[in-house]
């Protein structure tokens, strides 16, 4: 779809959203009589959005749609899709490609020669694109005691956050729950993965805030947000339950958390990931940032 033909429709899309009124809750999505959201965001918050979520959808469309909504970034994205990216002027938001899995991880000694292999070869790459983020995992617990996987990070991380110092790259390992989607992963609560970030000692090793997977795990999201917002590199959201739209079918109220992340100075990206229900997956992902664009 042509650039001024997508902007129509999400601005149409956009008279269907509702004003966050003096009740503060958001009332429903319908198709008139609603005030208009302007159609501009307001450049508070550096917008993104993750890829896996519209695996049907090319790169190349994913990128035309983020760039008419005003998002500048695309996250989970290796060097295959960099020159994409660059074509559209987007940014990689949040790189991936170094790690095993979900499960593999830095928590466990018998992965630590294959990721150092891994993120050696990555973090020269992600700093020549002029990227900043490269995501990685804490992996399964496999019966470790909270003190065994600090350890197990600490000792498989310190060569590979020593070496992003070297290229000014960020290391960012993701807050995942382990209640629903990720049985037995370790770093499963901000608290866990605070303590290793002040073992690590580097302002080159940082989280990814899920919250989606904390609301789940430990809910508490804004004082979570405000405690530890010196150690979040990244924010991912996403409705709860199911990772669904961010609407008014779920239990979490965006646009208080996005102020409470701007009011703790974030300066890096928040990205949409949640499962698009709608016909128009585009138009899902307009109406959502949004709704989060405070």
């Amino acid at each position: 779809m042509a650039g001024t033909n997508r902007r129509s429709a999400i601005k149409n899309l956009l008279a269907g959203t509702a004003a966050i009124g003096a009740s503060g809750m958001l009332s429903s999505f319908k198709p008139e009589g609603n005030e208009l959201m302007a159609d501009k965001l307001k450049g508070n918050i550096n917008h993104a959005v993750c890829r896996w979520c519209y695996g049907d959808i090319s790169v190349e469309q994913l990128c035309a749609a983020a760039k008419d909504i005003g998002i500048k970034g695309i996250d989970l994205v290796g060097p295959d899709d960099w020159p994409t990216l660059k074509k559209y002027g987007l940014f990689s938001s949040m790189c991936n490609g170094a790690e095993i899995n979900l499960t593999d991880g830095f928590g466990d000694t018998q992965f630590h020669a294959q990721l150092h292999k891994n993120y050696t070869a990555m973090i020269p790459k992600v700093a020549a694109a002029g990227y900043k983020n490269l995501i990685c995992f804490s992996g399964s617990r496999r019966g470790k005691t909270d003190e065994e996987g600090w350890k197990n990070c600490v000792e498989g991380l310190k060569p590979m956050v020593k070496l992003a110092e070297q290229h000014n790259i960020v290391l960012v390992m993701e807050l995942l729950n382990s209640k629903i989607d990720h049985k037995d992963y370790q770093c499963d609560h901000t608290a866990w993965g605070a303590e290793l970030c002040k073992r690590l000692g580097s302002e080159n090793f940082k989280l990814l805030y899920d919250i989606y997977h904390m609301q789940i795990d430990e809910g508490d999201v804004i004082r979570n947000i405000r405690d530890h917002h010196q150690y979040i590199a990244h924010y991912h959201t996403g409705g709860v339950p199911g990772r669904n739209e961010i609407d008014e079918t779920q239990e979490l109220f965006y646009p208080a958390i996005m102020r409470a992340v701007l009011e703790v100075g974030h300066k890096g990206f928040v990205a949409q990931e949640f499962i698009p229900k709608q016909k128009d997956k585009l138009l899902s992902l307009g109406k959502a940032v949004h709704i989060c664009d405070v």
